[in-house]
């Protein structure tokens, strides 16, 4: 009786460690900053500046873990981030109204990221190679329409507004990300359209034969992904005041690392929404951390890569083997 008892109690606690051990890690890593370098590390400073650095990597990260419910992958967020940069960049230095350079930008965005979803969907092309293809496409057209440099001159005050602006000492960048991390959220957890992807990444058999409709649902995935990469593009602009042509190549990688680490948290093995948010915020903590001890930017890459292992293994233990 006892032995089950205690068997129960560590199969419990097994549990509570694959759902939650992330979070605990963040805080963890959160701790050992602040103990480190109290006066630079646990400030409200830098608490603030922390949430403006990881908003883009939370919101290209949130287009990638939607892409991933489906069970596909879409390589071509970096580039279409430089697009979406690029191109409002540009729009703005003609002149046009904030609203034209958003709607036209997402609407590129997401008229690209259908083509690549019907590809997929209609030919039955991996989605690595359609992704890549595409990425290598727009990373061309990123250089023709800036000739290969930095778009910086005549940029209006009112398109550098949303990513230099704060409200009441927030970020609007921070706001922006909070706001988009809860309404995909909802949309995944609490929507039919949500539990349809994440059905079609369970069992996309199953899924057609239940009546839904795969192409479709897949597609908005992949042009829903697309438009998270340009709006990240177009904030990383807004906010720097200036675009380059690979401007967004360096989120890729760290995109899936935040999604492949949110699938350790809360729902396990998953993509969400949630988790996603607490794998961007553990990158982007450990970079900061890191960067004001003065570890040098190779450790920082050392560090990173050992914090993802571990994280996989954790949400590996426990788990029945196959």
């Amino acid at each position: 009786m006892g032995k089950t008892l205690a068997s129960a109690a560590g199969a419990n606690y097994v549990r509570l460690l694959r759902a939650y051990g992330t979070v605990m890690a963040a805080v963890l890593i959160i701790v050992v900053f602040s103990v480190l370098s109290p006066s630079s590390f646990a400030t409200v400073d830098n608490a603030i500046n922390i949430s403006r650095q990881i908003s883009f990597l939370v919101l290209i990260a949130i287009g990638a873990t939607l892409v991933m419910a489906v069970g596909e992958f879409d390589l071509s967020v970096g580039s279409m981030a430089s697009f979406g940069g690029v191109a409002a960049a540009l729009l703005a230095v003609k002149g046009y109204p904030l609203a034209v350079v958003f709607l036209v930008t997402l609407g590129a965005a997401l008229a690209i990221g259908f083509v690549n979803g019907w590809i997929v969907t209609r030919f039955k092309v991996l989605s690595f190679i359609t992704t890549l293809a595409m990425g290598t496409i727009l990373g061309g057209l990123n250089f023709r329409l800036t000739g290969g440099a930095t778009v910086f001159e005549n940029i209006p005050d009112s398109f550098r507004y949303l990513g230099q602006t704060s409200v009441a000492g927030i970020p609007l960048l921070s706001i922006i990300m909070l706001l988009a991390t809860v309404l995909f959220w909802y949309v995944m957890a609490h929507t039919p359209f949500g539990r349809k992807l994440y059905a079609i990444g369970g069992n996309e058999s199953a899924s057609r034969v239940a009546g839904v409709r795969v192409a479709i649902n897949k597609n908005a995935a992949f042009a829903l992904c697309a438009a998270m990469a340009a709006l990240t593009g177009i904030l990383m602009a807004s906010r720097l005041g200036s675009a380059h042509p690979n401007g967004g190549e360096g989120l890729f990688l760290q995109a899936y690392a935040a999604a492949f680490i949110g699938m350790t948290s809360f729902k396990e093995g998953v993509p969400n929404i949630w988790g996603t948010f607490v794998g961007a915020a553990i990158i982007g903590i450990l970079a900061n951390g890191l960067t004001i001890l003065q570890v040098p930017t190779y450790m920082q890459d050392i560090i990173t890569g050992c914090i993802i292992v571990a994280a996989v293994l954790l949400q590996k233990m426990g788990r029945p083997q196959a």
